[in-house]
């Protein structure tokens, strides 16, 4: 027997410290692939489907193999999760000692420096964030990580956070008065000394766009490098190889530098009067744009006059506060590192402004109160393949969702991953009884303009049947909302709404009522665990393909189009297909759930495509018959 089949066999570690364990054969033999990649320093793409244990599957062959290694998940959420309850319960499963550490950006940690700077400041605060600061400061003499996430009295989200924690722009660094007990220099630290290190995609990609050449400083030299949730990799690279630039980054820079001005520049008063005009041409810019949110083509900046002198004149406002921070920049560390930033915002605007080679995409995104203006790559793979090459490790990428049609060249062109083997296995759950998969006759196409008031007919008799416990996944928020006015008449259950609290709220109510139905979109097609009785019936509105009108899509397909290549077959309909996948993945979480899948596209069936997405979804038993559907939740009430 290998150290493998041991750790994973009926008596092994594992089924001392996990109740009611039971061996899994793909979970096993997903642990031999990743230590056979491992010991030969192949790379790896490793589909494993809901139910494998595949974070199990590769904790144990990484710990066991005594390298570097650094797991990276698609959420801090899932990091937290990774490192605070997986990771523990292995330590107590394996004989091998290993260290483990977690790593967050920056952001993620409490600054003591910018924190007392803000307790300080003259500027004055609201009184919620005055309430917020002082119970921060509660906390940052108790916490030994200072990660923000442990903090549950001051939201995650709460602007307050800027005040209290530090960015690559205003960190001072080796400069700062508290740079001996930094948590971020703390953290690091032991990011160096640790086995195996858990970081996120966030940060493994920031990190590759700082140097060339591998990694970092922020991640030591790893022998393995673990991607989970593999299928989020290439948007989020993608991301971090562009330039984006945020009205709230411009803000910023305008309010520190405004708070070093009244401590240690006063006599130069013309600083002031260029932070205050940077912010005024920002706002200005924010209002051309119109009231609209949206993701636009840079043609729609230089094709209207107003929002093209209005970015002029911010262009111009950052140079001036550039000039007068360098003058003042000789008096304090403060005023040098807003000066540095200003200098770098200067250079990043010119670079989005004046970029014509045709490499890039430039576009720009509107929000309630702030904008971005963003250039992106056409195409990551050559950038990530040399990645790879001057950086010898072991890759394996896993995720539920990598195949399409139980093909992986969509993913693998993607990243450009031309030397990898890939290896599928199934979920161990039995689809064909614990669910059902319902499409039902006579459903309009999705552009009909009665599209939504005719699927909320067809969901409202499975939603009775299932007695609420959905989820109720749409591909636009318009449609949503559209939805959600529809159903709140049609309906009894609890319905709960995105939007309309936090996520994690939404999940915890969703949970406790056991009848609820919960309207989603994309952030609830994946990532969202609720396993029993809560959740037993997914329906979706329609193919998940992404807006052909998303300024970052169309020049991609553009580009694919020119090249001669299908830009339909192979980029848009694989990404949809991947996206369903992960939405179906919600409905069946255990070997005990049982549920209906309802998907109200009719496309599926009338064009020659949905094949492909009939070809990736688990072999469920298949419906276009309401009564089956009934009779699949009354056979639930009889077992009880």
């Amino acid at each position: 027997m290998t150290e493998l089949e041991k750790f994973f066999s009926n008596d092994g570690g594992l089924s001392e410290v996990i109740p009611g364990y039971q061996p899994r054969a793909a979970q096993l033999e997903m642990a031999e692939a990743i230590a056979q990649a491992i010991h030969l320093k192949q790379h790896l793409i490793a589909e494993a489907g809901t139910g494998t244990g595949k974070t199990f599957a590769y904790l144990v062959p990484a710990i066991l193999s005594g390298k570097k290694v650094i797991i990276s998940t698609g959420t801090k959420n899932l990091q937290d999760q990774l490192f605070n309850k997986d990771l523990p319960i292995i330590r107590k499963a394996i004989k091998t000692p290993f260290i483990a550490a977690l790593l967050k950006g920056r952001s993620n940690y409490l600054c003591t420096y910018r924190l007392k700077s803000a307790l300080t400041s003259t500027l004055g605060f609201s009184k919620e964030d005055a309430v917020a600061l002082a119970r921060i400061q509660s906390w940052s003499k108790r916490t030994k990580t200072g990660d923000t996430s442990e903090m549950s009295e001051v939201s995650e989200t709460n602007p307050v956070w800027y005040q209290a924690t530090s960015s690559i722009d205003n960190c001072l660094g080796q400069d700062c008065p508290d740079y001996a007990d930094c948590f971020l220099v703390k953290a690091r630290k032991k990011a160096q000394e640790c086995e195996i290190l858990v970081v996120n995609h966030h940060l493994l990609c920031a990190d590759w766009s700082i140097r060339d050449n591998g990694f970092g400083e922020l991640l030591p030299n790893a022998e393995v490098v673990i991607i989970d949730e593999a299928h989020q990799l290439a948007d989020t690279a993608s991301n971090f190889l562009g330039i984006s630039i945020s009205a709230k980054q411009l803000n910023d820079l305008a309010e520190d530098a405004l708070m070093e001005y009244f401590k240690d520049a006063t006599d130069i008063p013309a600083l002031r009067t260029a932070c205050e005009d940077l912010e005024h041409e920002v706002k200005d810019l924010r209002l051309a744009f119109g009231i609209e949110l949206k993701r636009g083509d840079w043609q729609d900046i230089e094709n209207n006059p107003k929002i093209a002198a209005n970015l002029t004149a911010v262009k111009d406002q950052l140079q001036r506060l550039a000039d007068q921070l360098e003058l003042a920049s000789v008096k304090t560390k403060g005023l040098d590192s807003c000066f540095k930033r200003a200098e770098e915002l200067v250079q990043q605007l010119k670079i989005i402004l004046e970029d014509n080679s045709g490499k890039w995409i430039r576009w720009y995104e509107t929000y309630k109160n702030t904008f971005t203006l963003s250039r992106t790559p056409l195409d990551i793979a050559a950038e990530f393949r040399s990645f790879m090459q001057q950086h010898q490790a072991a890759w394996i990428f896993t995720s539920a969702t990598l195949s399409v049609a139980n093909k992986f060249d969509h993913f693998a062109n993607n990243l450009g991953l031309s030397n990898a083997t890939s290896e599928s296995w199934g979920s161990p759950f039995d689809f064909s009884h614990q669910s059902l998969f319902y499409h039902p006759k006579g459903l309009p196409q999705p552009n009909d303009p009665e599209f939504i008031p005719t699927i909320v007919e067809f969901a409202v008799p499975v939603l009775q049947a299932s007695k609420g416990r959905a989820f109720f996944l749409f591909t636009s928020h318009r449609a949503l909302k559209q939805a959600a006015e529809l159903l709140e008449k049609k309906i009894d259950f609890p319905l709960l709404i995105q939007g309309s609290r936090p996520k994690a709220l939404l999940l915890e109510q969703f949970k406790a009522a056991g009848n609820a139905v919960l309207l989603g979109t994309s952030s609830f097609w994946e990532g969202v665990d609720v396993r029993g009785d809560a959740l037993s019936c997914v329906i979706i509105d329609k193919l998940p393909f992404a807006s052909p009108g998303d300024p970052v899509l169309k020049a991609r397909l553009d580009a694919m189009t020119k090249q001669g290549r299908n830009s339909f077959f192979e980029y848009q309909l694989p990404t949809a297909v991947i996206a369903l996948r992960q939405g179906i993945g919600r409905l069946i979480r255990d070997v005990t759930d049982r549920g209906v899948l309802m998907v109200c596209d009719p496309r599926l069936l009338k064009k020659s495509y949905g094949q492909i997405f009939l070809d990736s979804v688990p072999d469920m038993k298949r419906t276009r018959d309401i009564d089956e559907v009934r009779a699949f939740f009354q056979e639930e009430t009889i077992e009880e």
